[in-house]
């Protein structure tokens, strides 16, 4: 069974949003591991601060029916499927990992799994480095903890909220 990670975020009621989604996903797959919630700034465009995290869990479902699952949690909560990329939202719930395969667009060619976000974003690759911290990148090899470490933060502006 492959374990899958998939990237938490909200800008827009997020107190209620997050929590609301956590025992939505934990109801559907079954027990989640998780990060710790960070806060972050919008990346990309002006607005309220994201709180971001990341969960784990195991299951025999193919990754299309997960992705599915994900949409449908995501318009439960007010998400439109035509929304732009770069904007505030009640949630985002991005599978950025299943397992350790790469999967392609079958149109396009492009890599969607694993997505590119993890190598790109802070607020996707410090709580993956959290919770996996020594599983490795199926593209880089390299472990997520060494690619947190080598990570550029100049620009990151986050912070870990404490857990309540």
């Amino acid at each position: 069974m492959p374990k899958v990670f998939v990237s938490i975020g909200s800008n827009v009621d997020r107190e209620h949003h997050i929590p609301e989604a956590l025992k939505e996903l934990e109801a559907e797959f079954g027990p989640l591991t998780a990060s710790s919630i960070y806060e972050s700034e919008a990346e990309g465009f002006e607005g309220p601060p994201f709180h971001n995290l990341v969960v784990a869990f195991d299951t025999a479902r193919p990754m299309d029916q997960v992705q599915q699952i994900l949409k449908r949690i995501e318009r439960r909560h007010g998400r439109g499927e035509r929304d732009r990329k770069f904007t505030s939202r009640t949630l985002d719930l991005d599978l950025i990992l299943y397992g350790d395969e790469i999967i392609r667009d079958p149109v396009t060619g492009k890599i969607i799994v694993p997505r590119d976000d993890i190598l790109k974003y802070a607020f996707v690759l410090e709580p993956l480095a959290e919770i996996a911290p020594d599983l490795h990148h199926p593209l880089t090899g390299k472990a997520y903890r060494q690619l947190w470490a080598k990570f550029d933060r100049s620009q990151a502006r986050q912070r870990r909220l404490p857990r309540s």
